[in-house]
């Protein structure tokens, strides 16, 4: 990947927040993490959280754009999985500035079972 210079990127990552900054796209990234790898068709995230065709849909629809799931076509079905390469960089983004730099953060209370 080429490198991207710091406005670039905070406004690459500040995009991909804003898209999970809604509690229904949260739970649908969620959900389809999840079922990582195989991942979901559309009726069974409807099914799960109990949302509207349209509004599934457009969640969808948003966090697809930002790249932050990804979509494959299955005959008729649609099924959705998390990107987590994708998550990974995100992660990846808070961490270098939150935990490394000023040590805000220890690193060694990031992943404790139970905290993520």
């Amino acid at each position: 990947m080429e490198p991207i210079d710091s406005s670039e990127q905070t406004l690459r990552f500040a995009d991909m927040f804003a898209a999970i900054g809604s509690e229904q796209r949260l739970r649908i990234l969620r959900l389809l993490l999840s079922a990582h790898p195989d991942g979901l068709v559309v009726g069974e995230i409807q099914t799960e959280l109990d949302l509207s065709g349209s509004n599934l849909s457009h969640h969808l629809d948003k966090l697809r754009n930002e790249g932050l799931i990804d979509v494959t076509r299955e005959g008729t079905f649609l099924r959705y999985r998390a990107n987590t390469a994708i998550l990974q960089e995100m992660l990846e983004f808070l961490y270098a500035e939150c935990c490394t730099r000023n040590k805000a953060i220890p690193v060694k209370t990031l992943f404790k079972v139970g905290k993520i």
